[in-house]
Formats: structure tokens, C-alpha cells, sequence
């Protein structure tokens, strides 16, 4: 079998830096885990927030640190280094070969959505934003990794999406139809999703916007390691003069 892992992400209309950080790891033990984490208001301030965040915690992974122990130094440092002012929501999301599960840690109250076979499970319950105190735990949940299982966890700007306009997005009616196709890529079900985020703020977007999809198919290539990504270059940028 194989793991997919999928990003789409979009910063807040006007704004030029998004306050959502993501990184990907190798795990030393096998595996791969993705981390999202996102600072606190919008734009340069809140990606200096993140990346904090982000750093600290790939950093521990890396090492071999567990999940959960990780997202409480990452707390601890931003909570140490900016005195409890601070705030960021953080997510680790991670493919563990050596115990043959799917982490989730959750340090973020938005919902995580987990589909197997035909049914669509929504992850909720309480979960507290890292760095405004010492010692905040995170939501974890270990599920065994299998054929058909998808993830999808997204930032707040894609649960809020629509809401100054009346509207809400339903993303477990919206992953419903996307996996009735046959094997949809993970990549589709993240664009899919922020498309239709964006299309709910009519097309500028209230506030930093990430989504991340992963996804357990067949595979019959054995031993091969793909990673792709792409990123727009602003038109302002050097490089488009």
C-alpha cells in the first residue's frame, strides 16, 4: 500500500505572508509526519508564530521525540518565549511504519475528519491552543493505518469559510462526494476542499486557509518515494520582472 499526502493552501485576501506553517518529516523509526501549526492573527506576525512552533516540533520528531511530548515542548517554549500572550493551534499528523498506526495530535479545536470504507468519522471534543499556559496536553488518537483510510484536517480559515456571508462549509458532505469516485487522489480531495472554501468567501479569502489530505491506496510499485511540491511565485517577485 501506499501514503498519500496532500497540501492546499491560500493566505488571507490582501494579505502577503500566510500565518499557517506546515513541514514534513521523516520519522527515524519509519514513517512520515506533517505538522501544521497556525500563529495566531494573520500575516508576518503569525508566520513568525508558527514557524516557532513548527521548528521546535520537527526538530523533537526527528529525534525520535513521541507526538504527543513534542506538541507539549512546542507549548512550553512559545508559552516560556512570549509570556503566555501568544497563542497557535497545532496539528501532527503521522504514518507510523514501526507501530503500523496513524497518529493525530490535536492541539486545535477545529474537527479532523477520518473516512474508512463508508463511513465518515468527525474527530471533535476539547482541544486547547498551545502557548498561553504551561503544561497544555493534546487530543491524541492512534488508529490502525488500511487500505481506504483518509484523513482531512484544515486550519480555521477553511471551518470559518463562508461565515460572514450566511454560509458554512459542510466538509463531510463535501468528502462524501469526492470519495465516491474511484480512488480519488489526495491532491483532488485538498484542492476540492480549499476551492470550495475560497468560493464561500467569495473569492477572498477571510483568513489563512491550509488543508492537509492523507490518504491509504494500493500500490504496486514497491520501494519508490515521490514527494512534489508546488509553489506560485507572486507576481511582484524579482523573478516575474
Amino acid at each position: 500500500m501506499e501514503i498519500q499526502i496532500a497540501v492546499a493552501k491560500t493566505n488571507r485576501y490582501a494579505t502577503a505572508e500566510s500565518g499557517d506553517t506546515l513541514e514534513v518529516v521523516e520519522r527515524p523509526n519509519g514513517g512520515v509526519s506533517v505538522v501544521l501549526a497556525d500563529g495566531q492573527t494573520s500575516g508576518r506576525a503569525a508566520k513568525i508564530i508558527s514557524s516557532i512552533v513548527v521548528r521546535q516540533v520537527i526538530g523533537l520528531l526527528a529525534e525520535g521525540v513521541r507526538d504527543g511530548a513534542a506538541a507539549r515542548a512546542a507549548s512550553d517554549h512559545l508559552f516560556t518565549e512570549r509570556s503566555g500572550r501568544i497563542s497557535a493551534t497545532l496539528n501532527i499528523l503521522s504514518a507510523d511504519l514501526q507501530t503500523g498506526t496513524l497518529v493525530i495530535t490535536r492541539n486545535n479545536p477545529t474537527p479532523i475528519f477520518i473516512a474508512r470504507v463508508e463511513k465518515i468519522e468527525c474527530l471533535t471534543g476539547e482541544s486547547t491552543p498551545i502557548g498561553t499556559s504551561r503544561n497544555i496536553r493534546p487530543a491524541i488518537t492512534e488508529i490502525p493505518l488500511e487500505l481506504g483510510l483518509t484523513v482531512v484536517l484544515y486550519t480555521d480559515g477553511v471551518w470559518n469559510a463562508g461565515d460572514q456571508y450566511g454560509s458554512h462549509l459542510d466538509v463531510c458532505t463535501l468528502l462524501e462526494a469526492t470519495l465516491e469516485e474511484q480512488e480519488p487522489p489526495a491532491q483532488e480531495i485538498a484542492d476540492t476542499l480549499l476551492a470550495q472554501a475560497i468560493r464561500l468567501d467569495h473569492g477572498r479569502p477571510n483568513d489563512d486557509m491550509s488543508v492537509v489530505v492523507l490518504r491509504v491506496i494500493p500500490n504496486e510499485e514497491e520501494g519508490i518515494r515521490r514527494m512534489g511540491v508546488r509553489l506560485p511565485v507572486p507576481v511582484t517577485s524579482p523573478f516575474n520582472q
